[in-house]
């Protein structure tokens, strides 16, 4: 693909880096932007800037905030006693796009791959376990991934806290094994969480 503009080849160069984004479609919003009033231009940029000088990661669940402590954690009227433990931001939005749950969450930040050299202290781990020590949280609802990492992580997790007043449970393998929770339909995710069942159903010893 070849453009008259090194200004504009960068820019399709900077779009083309974003997940998903293509030269062709980084080209096709790159030149949309070029159409518009320099306002309008300033006020996307100056929004993206905002976006990542600004946003914060709530301190209790890793979820991202405005605040120190994040909109959901600080509702009332979420259930206190219920904390649904997911690995990515990502799934959060999933999950809450289905309104079928009203606990709070824990975000890991990733999960347990010791062939990309990921383990549990590079996880989120250690805070779940401080929020759950108090003895206020009933049940730890693990809703991550399918997959043998995923399981790996819960495996490690429940071992943590084998010994503590907490039910355990994983959402309904209505999901696949192997595919990824964000991209599940709403209806597959919700039920999968109201007919989430105890863990160790799920997760071999």
């Amino acid at each position: 693909m070849q453009i008259s503009s090194s200004l504009l080849e960068n820019a399709v160069g900077e779009f083309a880096r974003l997940p998903g984004i293509g030269r062709k479609t980084a080209l096709r919003l790159v030149l949309h932007l070029i159409k518009q009033d320099t306002e309008e231009v300033q006020r996307f940029s100056n929004t993206i800037r905002r976006m990542k000088e600004e946003v914060l990661f709530c301190s209790v669940c890793h979820n991202i905030s405005d605040g120190a402590v994040c909109s959901i954690c600080s509702n009332p009227s979420r259930k206190k006693e219920l904390i649904c433990v997911v690995e990515n931001i990502r799934d959060v939005i999933a999950i809450e796009t289905t309104q079928q749950y009203n606990g709070l969450y824990h975000v890991l930040g990733g999960i347990i791959s010791p062939l990309d050299g990921v383990g549990p202290d590079q996880l989120n781990i250690q805070t779940l376990i401080e929020r759950i020590r108090p003895g206020e949280v009933e049940e730890l609802i693990f809703a991550l991934n399918p997959t043998i990492q995923g399981d790996t992580t819960i495996y490690y997790i429940q071992k943590k806290i084998a010994s503590w007043p907490v039910r355990i449970t994983t959402i309904a393998r209505g999901i696949s094994f192997g595919g990824e929770l964000e991209y599940a339909d709403e209806l597959t995710l919700g039920r999968s969480l109201q007919n989430r069942m105890p863990v160790e159903k799920y997760v071999s010893h």
